[in-house]
């Protein structure tokens, strides 16, 4: 059986970015991770240990998120790579990184990539 996690609008200020003063300034983001597992024995047994824990999910995105990228593609990465090699249980990760106001000389609100990867 398949099921889905959703841990959603991971919110986080960052420093990623090509130029000098992204840097320095950094900004605003949110990442969003969807997690395909089977919880079967999680939602039979009531017991964290037999599912993903939201609180790793979150750390791993903290942490990498804290380690400054030029591109939001190569945090992304590095998060997806994470995600997979500290929960085994997983069976595919969808990640979006969204960058909030970013700054490319127009009224834009965000702009994002997502990694769908099995």
């Amino acid at each position: 059986m398949k099921h889905i996690i959703h841990v959603n609008g991971i919110k986080l200020y960052a420093f990623h970015g090509c130029l000098p003063e992204e840097e320095k300034i950094g900004g605003h983001y949110r990442v969003d991770v969807m997690l395909n597992t089977d919880f079967s024995v999680a939602a039979q047994t009531d017991d964290l240990n037999q599912t993903v824990d939201y609180v790793i999910v979150n750390k791993i995105v903290t942490e990498e998120m804290a380690i400054r990228s030029k591109l939001i593609e190569h945090v992304g990465h590095r998060i997806v790579t994470r995600l997979k090699l500290e929960l085994p249980s997983i069976e595919k990760v969808k990640l979006t990184v969204t960058k909030i106001s970013p700054p490319i000389n127009g009224d834009v609100d965000n702009v994002a990539i997502t990694i769908d990867e099995f």
